[in-house]
C-alpha cells in the first residue's frame, strides 16, 4: 500500500500525491488520474504498478476534490489549468521521481491520457510514456513533438477519444519520424476501470495492462 506524499513543483510550489514505492534501485512511472480525480480506483493502479517493480506516483491534480457524477467530472476538468497542470504538477512529479535514480516514465487514463501526450511533449526527463484513451488538442500538444518511446491504448467504441482522433495522432507521429507502438481494442471508453461495469472489459484490460507494464520495464529498465 501508498501513502500520500507532498512534493515540490518548479514555481516553488507544493503538489500532493499517492505514492508506493517498489524499493530502492526501481525504475518510477507518473500515474495520472481520469477526471474523476485521485480516487480508489487510481490508487489501486498505483498500487497495482508498484507491485511489478515500478515506482509509481499519482499527483492529486484536482487538491483532494473527487467527482461523484459525469456531470461533475465534466465540470472538473475543464476547470483543470492543463497549463499549470502540466508544467507544474507533473514536471515536479518527474523531479521528485528523479532524484531517486533510475528512469521516470508516465502513463494516464482519459484526461490523464491526454496529460500524458501533453507530458511527452513538454516535460523534460522522462523514459517513455503509454496514454489510454485520451488525446489533448493539437495547440497545446502536438504528438508529432513527441520524442520519446509511446504507447497508446485506444477503444474502437469511444465517442470521446474517437478512433479518428487516434488515426491522426499516429498519423502525425509516424509522418514526424516516430515510431508509436498503438493498439486497438473493441471496447468502449474507460474499459480499463473495473468500478464502472458499464464500460469494464475485463479481457482488453488485462492485455493493454500486459502490455504496458511490459513497454514501459523495456525503456525504464533498458
Amino acid at each position: 500500500m501508498g501513502q500520500m506524499i507532498t512534493f515540490s513543483r518548479p514555481d516553488g510550489g507544493s503538489t500532493q500525491g499517492y505514492l508506493t514505492d517498489a524499493g530502492a534501485g526501481t525504475p518510477s512511472v507518473i500515474l495520472i488520474q481520469e477526471w474523476w480525480g485521485l480516487n480508489d480506483h487510481i490508487r489501486a493502479l498505483v498500487d497495482r504498478m508498484a507491485a511489478t517493480g515500478i515506482t509509481t506516483l499519482a499527483p492529486d491534480l484536482y487538491r483532494g476534490r473527487l467527482a461523484s457524477s459525469a456531470d461533475e467530472a465534466s465540470h472538473m476538468m475543464t476547470r483543470l489549468d492543463f497549463a499549470d497542470a502540466t508544467h507544474q504538477d507533473l514536471r515536479g512529479a518527474v523531479q521528485h521521481l528523479a532524484r531517486r535514480g533510475g528512469k521516470v516514465g508516465v502513463m494516464g487514463f482519459c484526461m490523464g491520457g491526454a496529460l500524458t501526450v501533453a507530458s511527452a511533449v513538454h516535460v523534460p526527463g522522462l523514459s517513455a510514456a503509454v496514454c489510454f484513451y485520451g488525446i489533448p488538442p493539437a495547440q497545446f500538444a502536438d504528438p508529432a513533438q513527441i520524442r520519446i518511446p509511446f504507447q497508446g491504448h485506444f477503444a474502437s467504441e469511444d465517442d470521446w477519444c474517437t478512433p479518428a482522433a487516434v488515426d491522426r495522432l499516429e498519423a502525425a507521429m509516424t509522418q514526424a519520424g516516430q515510431r508509436p507502438d498503438v493498439h486497438r481494442y473493441k471496447a468502449q471508453h474507460a474499459f480499463v476501470n473495473q468500478t464502472r461495469p458499464e464500460v469494464y472489459d475485463a479481457a482488453c484490460a488485462q492485455q493493454a495492462w500486459d502490455r504496458t507494464v511490459a513497454f514501459l520495464k523495456q525503456h525504464l529498465l533498458a
